[in-house]
């Protein structure tokens, strides 16, 4: 039957709206006048959704972000505890040692391999959860709505929104041009950042963007990012071994995409008065974007 809809959908929509065609039927949405998605409905079931509005008010002092890099292994986060973090794709696994307030998941495949683990993080019930509309019934097809006890947020590819045509990386510019809360990098017409989610976040390759646009929008004074290397790409992640670690497309993405998005995020966000800091002293990300610091001088600045 899905494959009939899909069909359907194929031959009423024009390509740009291809993203959309495993959606259809099986959900309702609606927006809120910012445009971010306020209600769902799922195969006739409401899912609840956390308003991303009320982001605006969590503001921490410090936000720590905790991406998988191997250097995670070799972190204190002991004088790091009492800091809200962040965690993206399998950090959780040092959830132990890191009191994490917010979890990223974008990438599907992830979501694929690491279920078991995606139904632990989504059992906790004071955590709010970000991840796509394909993220969202990923998971309630695999372990059922009811196991969901986190506050969902649902975010979109500012690129690939749910039920609107799709638009490419050369149209950034002229489609989101008159958006104050969208930077545009002017020697990279592909990039963009923005600081109010609910229109959406846009990609640059890696999780860790998206992450910096949701920490923006949370106003934070200081963000500090853990495991943000961005070299050996053929080593395991953190939680990993050479015979479980999933491919890595970090890569052939670094120079063209990923090092100047982060260069243009850190321009924006220092402009707004909120440093980021990087505690992977070997990272690939210079200096000059990120500045390099250790665990106990970055909590006693």
């Amino acid at each position: 039957m899905g494959t009939f809809f899909k069909q359907i959908y194929r031959y009423t929509h024009p390509r740009r709206y291809r993203h959309n065609e495993n959606l259809w039927p099986y959900i309702k949405i609606s927006r809120a006048e910012q445009g971010h998605i306020d209600s769902l409905r799922y195969r006739g079931q409401p899912v609840p959704l956390y308003n991303l509005s009320l982001l605006r008010d969590e503001r921490p002092e410090k936000l720590l972000i905790v991406a998988t890099g191997p250097s995670v292994n070799h972190t204190d986060f002991s004088v790091l505890q009492q800091l809200p973090a962040m965690g993206l794709n399998g950090a959780w696994f040092k959830h132990q040692e890191i009191d994490f307030h917010y979890y990223v998941i974008v990438d599907m495949t992830f979501l694929d391999r690491h279920m078991d683990m995606v139904k632990e993080v989504v059992s906790q019930s004071e955590l709010i959860f970000f991840t796509t509309m394909h993220g969202i019934l990923k998971i309630i097809d695999a372990i059922s709505l009811a196991q969901i006890k986190c506050r969902l947020a649902l975010i979109e590819d500012a690129c690939f929104k749910i039920m609107q045509p799709r638009i490419f990386p050369e149209e950034i510019p002229d489609q989101y041009k008159e958006m104050d809360a969208v930077h545009l990098d002017a020697r990279h017409r592909h990039i963009a950042f923005s600081q109010d989610i609910r229109t959406g976040i846009f990609d640059a390759g890696t999780v860790a963007f998206w992450s910096l646009q949701i920490a923006g929008f949370m106003q934070p004074k200081k963000i500090i990012f853990a495991g943000l290397d961005m070299n050996n790409f053929n080593n395991p992640r953190f939680y990993e071994t050479k015979q479980t670690m999933l491919p890595s497309f970090l890569e052939e993405k670094f120079t063209s995409i990923i090092l100047p998005a982060f260069q243009h995020a850190s321009s924006i966000l220092s402009k707004k008065g909120i440093p980021v800091y990087n505690l992977s002293a070997t990272s690939a990300i210079p200096d000059n974007i990120f500045h390099k610091v250790s665990p106990d001088d970055f909590v006693s600045s």
